[in-house]
């Protein structure tokens, strides 16, 4: 248990430290910037950052919220980023255990995590950070069933919304809810793949409802109805079986 728990916590602060990438990249990507170069900088004053600066969590925490220089507010968003991709890690790791894939999962759900933060913000979604996702959903134990699934979810998904947009003479799905399904598709595989569909539309229900003047992303409702599923992959297959089969 207490091994479990020191794992758990190492698992954690890594999860933290590829969040404050996320921060990275989250603000960087949809302004066409370079997510390595220039250094970290105050988004106020410009000044470098020092390595101190960048602890996850304990350097906001620290600095009690604001720029070491200009002492400019620093956004929450930074540590909750952090703080929920350590979460996210933390949460694979007691559902997988210490398998060699569990990196590559949690880069996946890290990777959507990003996803949904640019697609809240900007209400967009870029094809590098999609398909990075893609890529770490893909390795895995059985890679061959895993690309299968995600080429059937991503085909399947593409020729229902190229049908609806013939029937709807408007553009009725963005290729980038397609690549989101072949991400999907491999991580749940079918039938979790259709439950988690369904869920995200029950997820966006209120909020398509209280902005539906101004539209809501869906992007981000997929990703956490795919990480709902996929923490719970047991008891969906059974809720399924016992829906179909009584």
């Amino acid at each position: 248990m207490t091994t479990s728990i020191a794992i758990a916590l190492l698992v954690f602060v890594f999860g933290t430290m590829i969040g404050s990438f996320l921060n990275v990249v989250i603000y960087r990507i949809p302004k066409g910037e370079n997510i390595a170069f220039p250094a970290s900088h105050c988004q106020h004053c410009h000044t470098p950052l020092k390595w101190y600066h960048n602890i996850p969590i304990i350097s906001w925490l620290f600095l009690r919220g604001k720029c070491a220089f200009c002492h400019e507010p620093i956004a929450k968003q930074y540590p909750l980023v952090e703080l929920f991709t350590g979460i996210i890690f933390v949460l694979l790791y007691f559902k997988l255990g210490l398998v060699w894939y569990l990196p590559f999962a949690a880069l996946s759900f890290a990777a959507l995590f990003a996803l949904v933060m640019i697609d809240f913000k900007y209400m967009a979604v870029p094809d590098n950070v999609n398909f990075a996702a893609l890529f770490f959903s893909l390795i895995q134990p059985d890679f061959l069933h895993a690309a299968l699934y995600a080429a059937i979810a991503a085909g399947g998904l593409y020729f229902i919304g190229l049908l609806s947009s013939l029937l709807a003479r408007r553009q009725a799905m963005g290729g980038a809810d397609v690549i989101v399904a072949g991400t999907m598709g491999a991580l749940l595989g079918f039938p979790n793949f259709f439950a988690a569909l369904f869920l995200s539309a029950v997820l966006a229900i209120v909020p398509a409802l209280i902005y539906r003047e101004r539209g809501v992303p869906f992007v981000p409702f997929l990703a956490m109805a795919t990480f709902i599923v996929y923490l719970y992959d047991t008891q969906t297959h059974q809720l399924l079986e016992r829906l179909i089969y009584g």
